[in-house]
């Protein structure tokens, strides 16, 4: 890490008043196990635990990833994606300016992200970061690499790189490359997704493969084990690591044990490991997460919605018939909040996974409301506060649907869709692609995303349509436009012989072809249709102002991009 970060995290250690480190025992089911068994008892140990909203994030980030200088005494967020001071000061508590949730393995790359994949992973802390907007953009989805520097970068604020790799093993023509501080840090992160996660089905292959023990393939392999050992564990990886613990019941055990990658890609591959400490538990009866105090935190909630989470409870030592819940009755919130069960048995609190609650949040007014459970019995003395709740419900939002755009990188194999950001707040888009076979409908499907666009594959032989909705706390927009990908790979409507060139010149552009065009779209880099043109014959001037334009047309197969000076 770079001596500038050094003096200050000394600095910063007060502010996140954390554990040190894995409980007595965390890592004991690990001992005596090799290979492939013990990639799934990594596995077994850090997939159960407590889900969290992605509303809800902003504000775990000042726990997670507090920068440890503050300026104006403004609490500053530690982006590990730009060098940007001012960046850091668009943080404040309840908003951001400028910055992004990012996940640092891209949702995009794991199948069918609207399913309870997307609510697991998608919304798993440990991957997922505060990052300046310009340069989450930057990345895209983008697999790890290091970038070609002796050919044109794409993007270079001094922290993060995007541009041609300089090995291509990943098959994309674009890699992200952190900087040499981070790399270690992304690694890590890596590593614990592809164990936490080995069993997803992954849409792109770039650095992971479908095969649940070793689920990284051989180039990511290989460049992650070489920025592991070249970037060794930080004490902001420490910290995070305590941090995400409290927050979701689970750690990263390559933070924990940097040697556990050599067990399962590296130089120790085959050897057993016997690093997991004792599994001996002695003591009084003890409440091992939620951290007791701390706060589960549901995020936004729209009215007349509802919102439920996962609550991983892990005791030890607990006797008798087991610790009895409770919601502290304050005759305000509490009724907002609903417990699965209110008796949870010693023998799933003593358990080395713990006992799944399910807590949902249905409020009936809007506001900030919140209560605590309580815990009593098992053998604990007395009633012990055990963790807070909270909530904020919003009136329902005014959405309006977004432009869909005409797909882009259409190809047999695949195409990009696309569509024109909308301009209030919103949690995220969700794309709907249904698939035709000889007319007939054969599939629907929803996929979510941050950006303003999504990747599909294609089928052979098929037609697909899209159209876009924004979300924001559970309501949807309406439907957008609806955008057409023919069987032929191009528009619907495209028949043989039909062509259409487009001539800048001093005034606007000149259509070349070789029949009438109709229903002609002009569009602007925002996506904003400026013109519309009912029927296009050759030789037509039509006049623009200088910039750069996309037009489309029913009768012709694919857009063209147009440079007016």
């Amino acid at each position: 890490m770079k001596q500038k970060f050094i003096s200050l995290i000394i600095i910063g250690l007060g502010l996140l008043q954390l554990n040190a480190a894995a409980p007595d025992g965390y890592y004991s089911t690990l001992n005596g196990k090799s290979g492939e068994n013990l990639k799934n008892a990594i596995h077994d140990l850090i997939r159960p635990h407590t889900k969290l909203t992605y509303s809800s994030l902003w504000n775990y980030f000042p726990q997670t990833d507090a920068y440890p200088d503050r300026v104006d005494n403004k609490l500053l967020v530690w982006d590990m994606y730009s060098d940007n001071m001012n960046s850091r000061q668009y943080w404040y508590y309840g908003g951001t300016r400028g910055l992004n949730r990012e996940h640092s393995v891209p949702k995009s790359w794991w199948n069918s992200p609207s399913n309870v994949e997307a609510y697991e992973a998608g919304t798993d802390i440990m991957h997922l970061f505060p990052s300046d907007g310009d340069a989450n953009s930057a990345k895209s989805n983008y697999p790890l690499g290091e970038v070609n520097t002796s050919l044109t970068v794409k993007f270079n604020n001094g922290v993060s790189k995007v541009g041609y790799p300089s090995s291509n093993g990943s098959g994309n023509n674009y890699v992200f490359e952190p900087d040499d501080e981070y790399k270690g840090d992304f690694a890590r992160v890596y590593f614990y997704m592809a164990t936490c996660y080995q069993d997803y089905t992954w849409k792109y292959t770039y650095m992971f493969n479908n095969s649940n023990y070793m689920t990284l393939n051989q180039y990511s392999r290989e460049l992650l084990m070489e920025w592991h050992n070249n970037d060794p564990v930080s004490d902001k990886e420490r910290n995070r690591n305590d941090a995400v613990y409290n927050i979701q019941g689970n750690r990263n055990p390559f933070v924990d044990d940097p040697t556990l990658a050599e067990y399962i890609w590296g130089a120790k591959m085959g050897e057993t490991y016997t690093g997991g400490g004792s599994s001996t538990v002695t003591g009084d009866p003890e409440i091992l997460y939620p951290q007791l105090g701390s706060t589960l935190d549901f995020g936004e909630t729209g009215l007349g919605k509802s919102n439920n989470l996962e609550l991983y409870i892990k005791g030890k030592n607990v006797s008798g018939y087991g610790v009895t819940l409770a919601l502290y009755d304050d005759n305000k919130h509490y009724n907002m909040f609903s417990l699965s069960t209110e008796k949870i048995s010693a023998s799933a609190m003593n358990s080395n996974e713990g006992y799944k609650l399910t807590i949902t949040y249905k409020p009936t007014a809007t506001g900030t409301h919140s209560t605590c459970i309580y815990f009593y019995d098992g053998g604990l003395s007395g009633s012990i506060t055990g963790i807070y709740l909270t909530g904020v419900c919003l009136d329902a939002p005014d959405l309006t649907a977004p432009l869909a755009l005409p797909a882009e990188n259409i190809t047999p194999e695949g195409y990009r869709a696309v569509w024109q950001a909308v301009e209030e707040q919103i949690d995220y888009y969700i794309v709907t692609r249904s698939i035709y076979k000889n007319g007939s409908l054969i599939s629907t499907e929803h996929v979510d995303t941050d950006e303003t666009f999504y990747d599909f594959t294609r089928q052979e032989g098929t037609s697909e349509t899209y159209y876009v909705q924004s979300c924001r706390l559970g309501y949807e927009s309406e439907k957008s436009n609806v955008i057409t990908i023919a069987e032929n790979s191009g528009i619907e409507g495209v028949q043989a012989g039909r062509i259409m060139a487009v001539v800048p010149t001093e005034v606007g552009v000149r259509f070349i072809c070789n029949e009438d065009l109709t229903n002609v779209r002009i569009y602007n880099t925002q996506g904003i249709i400026i013109k519309h043109l009912t029927t296009i014959q050759n030789d037509t001037l039509t006049y623009l102002p200088s910039g750069i334009y996309i037009i489309t047309a029913d009768n012709v197969q694919h857009p063209i991009k147009v440079i007016v000076k």
